[in-house]
């Protein structure tokens, strides 16, 4: 990782015990098994969307009442509720601490996580210690949500009442964009395989004394995180270095870079409190494991409490700066002013306190504003101040305002818009007009005639380039795209660039030689229009070659990003550990291929027979990788390579054929051999051989292996390599929300 950039190397992110926890991690049913069971509902296709597959989001979202919305929301702030009045008044800290840890659970690794989907009305995150007392803060948004109704998700209300928090209190935002849609149901996301929560004893996820890293694609030091443990690593407020070290890491994996990460700490922390009044064991279960008649509320006490305070959620008490509800600089102003001693609070957790605070530096109660009482800093809050990267930073924004304003009101857009990928996508009046770079901007293409596309296919077919190579680059190209964070794709052509092109998946000379073709054949056609459209034409004509008229659908417009446009380190998160789609394996892991197959299938938006033909295309196309440590023709089950034909699945149900672990592979290559004569007839991997072994697979590589459904495996692959080429086309599918 680098510290000044927040980007951290790739490698392998599947470490650990070799079973689908690791890759999945524990589940909600894990965590709470007496919770309810829908999953009875939601089998074979059945939807839990109530909205239904007419309901257009975008397009609700663009007739809302947006400066009504914003006024309500502002209106809210400080509209106390008796039964659960806001600290000093004004609910504007707890709401952005709502809005930062719906946001807050993003990781550059795989994409997940982040506010996008409105994932924190759900368990896990709906229960985990570091989201305490949330769950209110999203029942005082429930009358605004109920009043814009369809117009407005949570996942977008959530952001927005952030913003709408951080203005209240006259602090610094950049914009706003709408247009994130709500998912009804938890995510599967990876979280870690700890049985345990933070506040139950679990150390850090990372140990240097003990070899102990932080695995990918996790980015929380412990479980129930969001981010890093205030106390200190595994709570130890005396580790600075640790401290620092857990800081660096976690936030460079929330794609946060050092002075991003001082900024969001220090401007978040102008606003608000802590909480820990009381002991934790004062008040109840999460909400997900709570009795059914507290409605979803959890973290309960007593009632006759309730009113009186919040009792506790991170455990340390107390505020940053004298004025909690004020944007301002009295964090780095006391941070540098004061000594600091370590105290506990009445809950027993670490803090720290100045020492001989002078009055004009204490913080009103938050119950009583007439009452005084000391400021705190926590263990990540020292490292600021301790840390010599942090603190040259650190006494830049003490000494200069507009740096900060300016610096946190761009590191909270980056952090609550990080998940949502091009710019396209955002919708809305507040949308910035400038273009950052981790956006990753794209020109605007120029579309292709028809006659243009059918002349460049035709050169492309007679370019001596052979239908392996054509497909593939172009798979390259598009199946960098990941639905978590909708970024990668073949819109920017970004596979030109060394950084992409050498990745060890891909094949660099041939992709070298291929372009350099394509360059000479598509006129003013952008490069990443040309590379799909060669991936097209060749396979329209390995599905001739098979007998089938078919023609591969593909939207021009492309546009080609320049070297300015292009986060190299941004982009190291996206390389590949496996690839099942070209056969491809770095090295053997300790989860099982095969799972990395449903992973990377996941992250592509791929169905299971959508997967299913997509692999058995590429494999009789020829299209496996070059480096994968099994050859170039493993997996390519056919005696006539290039031909789009269903024989991947023919030869692999093939029951004259029986198949053997070939030793020095660690199970992870087979031969198959004619069960009446012995001779090798082919080579697989795993990731073949699962579509004969599960049962479920099974079923459905038995339809494309069956006479007559030669065709239809044929325009199934079609319609899969189709989606995965056309997947980044946000601006197509947005532009009509842009009118």
């Amino acid at each position: 990782m680098d510290a000044k950039t927040g980007s951290i190397s790739g490698g392998c992110p599947f470490t650990g015990d070799n079973d689908m926890r690791k890759l999945f991690g524990r589940t909600n049913r894990d965590w709470w098994p007496d919770s309810l069971d829908l999953g009875p509902l939601t089998q074979h296709g059945q939807t839990v969307d109530p909205m239904g597959e007419d309901y257009d989001y975008c397009e609700a979202f663009n007739a809302l009442d947006y400066t009504s919305l914003k006024e309500d929301l502002k209106a809210l702030m400080t509209d106390s509720q008796e039964w659960w009045p806001a600290d000093y008044g004004h609910y504007g800290p707890f709401f952005i601490r709502m809005a930062w840890h719906a946001a807050g659970t993003y990781r550059t690794g795989d994409g997940r996580g982040g506010a996008s989907s409105g994932q924190q009305r759900f368990a896990p995150l709906n229960s985990w210690p570091d989201n305490g007392n949330l769950d209110k803060a999203r029942r005082l948004l429930w009358p605004i949500k109920k009043k814009y109704g369809k117009h407005i998700s949570w996942a977008d209300l959530f952001v927005l009442t952030g913003n709408m928090a951080i203005e209240s209190m006259g602090g610094p935002v950049f914009g706003f964009g709408g247009g994130r849609k709500d998912v009804f149901e938890p995510e599967t996301v990876y979280w870690g395989t700890e049985e345990e929560w933070v506040d139950e004893g679990v150390a850090t996820r990372i140990i240097p004394d003990e070899g102990k890293a932080l695995e990918n694609p996790l980015a929380a030091i412990q479980m129930g995180l969001i981010y890093v443990n205030p106390e200190g690593p595994g709570g130890n407020p005396h580790d600075a270095e640790g401290m620092a070290r857990d800081m660096r890491e976690t936030f460079a994996r929330m794609a946060m870079n050092d002075e991003e990460t001082v900024a969001l700490t220090a401007g978040g922390h102008a606003f608000g409190k802590c909480h820990g009044a009381k002991p934790a064991d004062t008040f109840g279960k999460a909400p997900e494991g709570e009795n059914l008649h507290t409605m979803g509320f959890g973290w309960l006490t007593d009632p006759e409490e309730i009113g009186k305070g919040h009792i506790t959620t991170s455990g340390i008490e107390g505020a940053w700066t004298p004025n909690p509800t004020e944007w301002g600089n009295d964090y780095f102003r006391l941070l540098f002013k004061y000594e600091y001693e370590l105290t506990e609070s009445p809950a027993g957790a670490k803090q720290w306190t100045p020492i001989d605070p002078e009055e004009a530096d204490m913080a009103p109660d938050a119950r009583d504003p007439n009452k005084k009482v000391p400021t705190i800093m926590t263990t990540a809050d020292m490292a600021l101040k301790r840390d010599p990267e942090y603190r040259k930073i650190s006494e830049r924004f003490r000494d200069d305002q507009a740096a900060l304003d300016d610096a946190f009101a761009r590191a909270w857009f980056k952090l609550t818009h990080r998940d949502m990928g091009p710019k396209v996508r955002y919708l809305g009046p507040d949308v910035p007009s400038e273009d950052l770079i981790w956006q990753d901007p794209i020109p605007a293409g120029k579309e292709a005639s028809p006659s243009a596309v059918a002349d460049f296919k035709a050169k492309v077919l007679d370019s001596g380039l052979t239908v392996a190579e054509l497909v593939r680059t172009a798979f390259a190209s598009a199946s960098t795209y990941r639905k978590s964070d909708h970024r990668g794709g073949a819109n920017g052509a970004h596979i030109r660039f060394d950084e992409i092109k050498n990745w060890d998946v891909n094949d660099a000379a041939e992709i070298d030689k291929v372009l350099g073709k394509l360059d000479g054949l598509r006129g003013d056609m952008s490069m990443a229009d040309a590379i799909v459209l060669a991936g097209a034409a060749a396979v329209e004509k390995a599905a001739k070659d098979g007998g089938f008229d078919i023609e591969v659908p593909v939207s021009t417009g492309r546009g080609d990003a320049t070297e300015d446009q292009f986060d190299s380190e941004s982009w190291e998160p996206l390389e590949p550990f496996a690839d099942g789609f070209r056969n491809y394996l770095r090295t053997k892991a300790t989860v099982k291929t095969e799972d990395m197959l449903i992973d990377r299938s996941d992250l592509l938006n791929l169905s299971v027979p959508e997967m299913t033909a997509l692999l058995g295309g590429m494999r009789v196309l020829g299209a496996v990788s070059k480096h994968a440590d099994h050859g170039d023709t493993i997996g390519v089950l056919t005696e006539k390579p290039g031909v789009l034909s269903n024989d991947f699945f023919v030869n692999l149900l093939d029951m004259g054929t029986a198949w053997e672990v070939v030793d020095e592979s660690g199970d992870e290559e087979f031969v198959g051999r004619c069960r009446l004569k012995g001779e090798e007839k082919w080579r697989a991997t795993r990731t073949d051989l699962v579509f004969g072994s599960n049962s479920q697979l099974r079923a459905v590589a038995e339809v494309y292996a069956e006479d007559g459904n030669e065709e239809k495996f044929a325009r199934d692959f079609v319609k899969a390599w189709t989606k995965v080429m056309e997947a980044d086309r946000f601006d197509l599918e947005y532009a009509k929300y842009h009118k």
